[in-house]
């Protein structure tokens, strides 16, 4: 568990809450949800197409992926939920990916739950916890040129474009957002 994350009475690892939102790390559980936002079109847009078209899939796509980075890292992207009715409704965490020097930020979440706020309210919370939490100084993000809404957010939260960038020398190029915290 990393230092700041707790557990709570259900044995859930609560990593960081607002006033809003509680982000906790991912369990295998939550594989209905996670085979729903992983197959929003502006996931699959934005993001790629994960071939989860089963919970099973899902559930195989958190072992891999979410939950893998907390025993690798101690932390990883996080299930965002309602603080007051623990309803899922997105992601947002901390990933270190091959081809990036630093950790990067990243958010997903469910069509009907956007342009609340929510996702400026959890990834402000992901900042901080890795500043204090985690230690980190420099955090980055990376975008596909089109995405206009995740570049205006990540602008909102004081990031700046330092220009394109490829995770392989064969991917396409990504919008490369920086942030001292």
């Amino acid at each position: 568990m990393t230092r700041g994350a707790r557990a709570d009475y259900s044995s859930r690892v609560i990593v960081v809450e607002t006033q809003r939102l509680r982000l906790r790390w991912f369990e295998a559980r939550d594989a209905a949800f996670t085979l729903e936002l992983i197959n929003e079109p502006g996931w699959v847009r934005f993001i790629g197409d994960k071939g989860a078209k089963t919970v099973d899939d899902a559930r195989r796509y958190l072992e891999t992926g979410p939950m893998s980075l907390y025993a690798r890292f101690g932390f990883g992207l996080y299930l965002v939920e309602l603080a007051a009715t623990a309803e899922a409704i997105g992601m947002c965490g901390l990933v270190r990916r091959a081809g990036l020097a630093d950790v990067d930020v990243g958010f997903a979440f469910l069509e009907r739950f956007q342009t609340r706020g929510y996702a400026f309210e959890a990834a402000t919370a992901v900042m901080a916890h890795a500043r204090r939490d985690l230690g980190l100084s420099r955090v980055v993000a990376i975008v596909t040129p089109d995405n206009v809404r995740s570049a205006r957010l990540l602008r909102k939260l004081g990031f700046r474009n330092e220009g394109p960038v490829r995770l392989k020398p064969d991917a396409e190029a990504l919008d490369l957002y920086a942030t001292s915290i």
